[in-house]
C-alpha cells in the first residue's frame, strides 16, 4: 500500500479529513476487506467441518438453474440428506436482485428434491438489509424451507451435529485474547 497511488486523498482533504486521517482509513478499509472476506469463508468452512463429521457423506454439491439462463447451476453448501444448506456468516446484501436470485435458487433447490435451509450466524444491523432478510426468511419459508439466524443458526448446528461450534470459538477467542495480554 505504500506505493499506491494515493492521489484521491485530495478529495478527502476537501472533504475535512487529513492526510493521516485519510490514509488510516485506507488501510483501515482494505484490513476490513481481507478480514471480511477470511472471517466469513472460515466460519462457513467451521461449519461445513461440523456437519461433515456427523454426516460423513454431505458436502457441497450444484444444482441446475431449472428457472432461468443465468447462472447455468446453483451451488448447495452443503447437502445433508435432502437438506440444502446455504450457510452464511453473515449477509448485509441490500440489492434487490440478491433477492430475485436467491429466489430462483431455492425454487432450483426444491425442484431438484431438496428443502433449502439457510443458516447465517450474524444478522445484518441496517434497516435495509434487514428488510431484505426478512424477505428471504419469507422465501424460504414459502417453499417448506428453514431459515435459522443469530442465536438460532448456532442452536441449529449444534443440535444438528452435537457440535458447539459457538462455543468452540469463545474458547479460541479466550485463548487468544489471553495471549496478547487483553
Amino acid at each position: 500500500m505504500e506505493k499506491d497511488d494515493r492521489s484521491h486523498v485530495l478529495i478527502y482533504q476537501v472533504l475535512g479529513v487529513t492526510e493521516a486521517e485519510g490514509k488510516l482509513i485506507d488501510v483501515y478499509q482494505n484490513k476490513g476487506r481481507f478480514l471480511y472476506k477470511y472471517a466469513g469463508s472460515f466460519l462457513e468452512e467451521a461449519a461445513k467441518l461440523c456437519f461433515k463429521k456427523k454426516f460423513s457423506d454431505s458436502g457441497s454439491i450444484r444444482v441446475p438453474n431449472t428457472r432461468g439462463q443465468r447462472p447455468k447451476t446453483f451451488e448447495i453448501d452443503c447437502l445433508v440428506g435432502k437438506d440444502a444448506l446455504e450457510i452464511k456468516w453473515r449477509d448485509a446484501t441490500t440489492d434487490g436482485d440478491h433477492i430475485t436470485k436467491e429466489h430462483t435458487r431455492i425454487q432450483a433447490i426444491g425442484d431438484a428434491g431438496y428443502k433449502p435451509v439457510r443458516v447465517m450466524f450474524y444478522y445484518p444491523n441496517r434497516e435495509q438489509a434487514m428488510r431484505i432478510q426478512q424477505t428471504l426468511e419469507s422465501l424460504y419459508k414459502s417453499v417448506a424451507g428453514e431459515y435459522h439466524y443469530a442465536d438460532a443458526a448456532w442452536a441449529y448446528v449444534k443440535q444438528r451435529t452435537g457440535v458447539d461450534l459457538l462455543g468452540i470459538l469463545k474458547e479460541l477467542a479466550a485463548e487468544r485474547r489471553a495471549q496478547h495480554g487483553q
